[in-house]
């Protein structure tokens, strides 16, 4: 990308222009998560489904995950400044149109456009990070975008829950737009005077019609599978068998084209491939433990979106105070042993999720998300610069956008599949108790007739006490399946081999 940019250009204010970078940044990822808190409101307010509110997320992601691969040729063409400037407006609008939305369609192809303008945000505010700071303090911009990635997520459950409660929904888009407009200024401010590099560059567009194609459709059948029965569903095994053949296609156009949108061939370094593979296993179950977490609290506990909201917010305090000291000290360790920590830490608080019962109080659940913190601080910083540590200059902002590409859509599949597993180990949980549930049982007996004897509304009440019995036993299954996998990844992490010391960056000083 432009990699003939002279390395010795620095912005009028570092600061500034961190600032301007780091704030689009925030925007957009904390709009991976900003909603879900929202989803029973907005669910109910425009008539449909919770699993179908799950679209507003998993839309927004699977679009957001399309757009990226294409930010390499973007840039290329338009420049990187350039690029993110018009990014950051385009998603400004794109917020506000989902903040006017009237139906659950409206609001999901609004979601779809600020995926897909959103796309360039998160790989160019690396690549323009990279390029003004100096080498040394390479590690330090990384770190910074780190804690950025971390506490978007968590303000997102906090205002979208407060925002939400307060006020109506739509805010949670509205507040983009103040943000998005200081971000573009900013930059544009700053970093107008860069030079650039246009090359224009042949576009893959059989690639990315494959792509488009056996993302959307894969995204479809996950998303629709439960509603439809799964493969009992001709609808579903079509929609299966377009995305496999599309992937399949995809894949082998990609390692043969001369120009490929997707740059498979980097899986060719052993660092790129480690690194990547922990970063989306990583992400995916962060991301699935968000999603899962506010909703339990709020469907089957009784809390507010707020509540919820501050329930998972003590998750982003450490992050924030240890990324300096993460991007300062790091590169003095063996990132392995780093990120192995990240990931026991993580594991460690998901078999602390797996003894919850229903009594568990709000402290206990903050406090395990504040201990998952830990974790998290440790994770983005040593993955990103192994995965990075292998590739040529040249390479690494094709490496970064491909990375952060299998991340989002790791984060959009896990959206899906999180919620399906979440609500079927429900369903059949309350199949097995409900069996145990007779009159002619003692226990049955005694419970009706605390409630006032055997009327509709006793076994109303009844039944609510078992769905929310199945729904706790599958959120402890969840978190317990989840702590094996972050267990899982301390081996995959170690396959990685040193040096992992961070080559010069595109338009970076050598």
């Amino acid at each position: 990308m432009s990699n003939n940019a002279p390395a010795s250009f620095t912005p009028p204010s570092l600061l500034l222009s961190t600032i301007g970078l780091s704030l689009a940044t925030f925007m957009q990822v904390l709009d991976t998560t900003i909603a879900n808190v929202a989803l029973p409101t907005i669910s109910g307010n425009l008539g449909v489904s919770s699993d179908q509110g799950t679209w507003v997320i998993t839309s927004f992601a699977v679009s957001n995950a399309i757009a990226l691969p294409l930010t390499g040729w973007l840039s290329r063409r338009l420049g990187e400044v350039k690029l993110f400037i018009w990014a950051t407006l385009l998603f400004v609008v794109a917020s506000f149109l989902c903040g006017i939305s009237t139906s659950m369609p409206e609001l999901v192809g609004f979601r779809v456009v600020q995926g897909l303008v959103a796309g360039p945000l998160y790989p160019m505010a690396q690549t323009l990070l990279i390029a003004v700071y100096p080498p040394a303090k390479r590690g330090m911009a990384l770190a910074l975008l780190a804690m950025v990635t971390v506490a978007a997520p968590i303000a997102g459950p906090i205002l979208g829950g407060w925002i939400t409660d307060s006020y109506t929904w739509p805010w949670i888009f509205f507040i983009n737009v103040p943000i998005g407009v200081f971000a573009a200024i900013v930059v544009r401010t700053q970093l107008a005077a860069r030079p650039v590099n246009i090359t224009r560059q042949p576009m893959d567009y059989i690639g990315l019609m494959t792509l488009i194609i056996g993302v959307g459709a894969l995204q479809v059948v996950l998303d629709k599978g439960n509603d439809l029965d799964w493969f009992s569903s001709n609808f579903i095994i079509i929609g299966a068998v377009i995305s496999a053949i599309s992937l399949a296609a995809f894949v082998i156009w990609e390692l043969t084209d001369e120009h490929p949108v997707v740059n498979l061939r980097l899986f060719s370094f052993r660092n790129f491939r480690v690194g990547t593979i922990c970063l989306v296993l990583g992400y995916s179950g962060f991301f699935g433990i968000n999603l899962i977490l506010p909703q339990w609290l709020q469907t089957q506990m009784g809390y507010t979106a707020t509540y919820a909201g501050l329930a998972v917010a003590p998750l982003g305090i450490l992050p924030v105070l240890l990324s300096p000291f993460v991007g300062k000290y790091a590169p003095k360790f063996d990132l392995r042993l780093l990120a192995g920590l990240a990931f026991f830490g993580i594991g460690l608080s998901c078999f602390m999720r797996s003894n919850f019962t229903s009594q568990v109080d709000f402290e206990h659940v903050a406090m395990v998300q504040l201990f998952m913190g830990a974790g998290i601080a440790l994770f983005f910083m040593p993955t990103l610069s192994i995965l990075l540590s292998d590739l040529p200059p040249s390479q690494i902002a094709d490496g970064s956008g491909l990375a952060t590409f299998l991340r989002n859509l790791g984060g959009s599949f896990a959206a899906s599949l999180t919620t399906w597993i979440w609500i079927r180990r429900a369903n059949m949980h309350h199949a097995y108790l409900s069996e145990s549930v007779s009159t002619y049982e003692p226990a049955t007996r005694h419970a009706l007739e605390t409630m006032g004897g055997a009327s509709n509304q006793a076994y109303a009440q009844l039944d609510s006490m078992v769905t929310s019995q199945a729904y706790m036993l599958s959120t402890v299954e969840y978190f317990y399946m989840m702590g094996w996998l972050f267990f899982a990844l301390i081996l995959v992490i170690w396959m990685a081999k040193p040096p992992f010391s961070a080559k010069p960056g595109p338009g970076a000083g050598h």
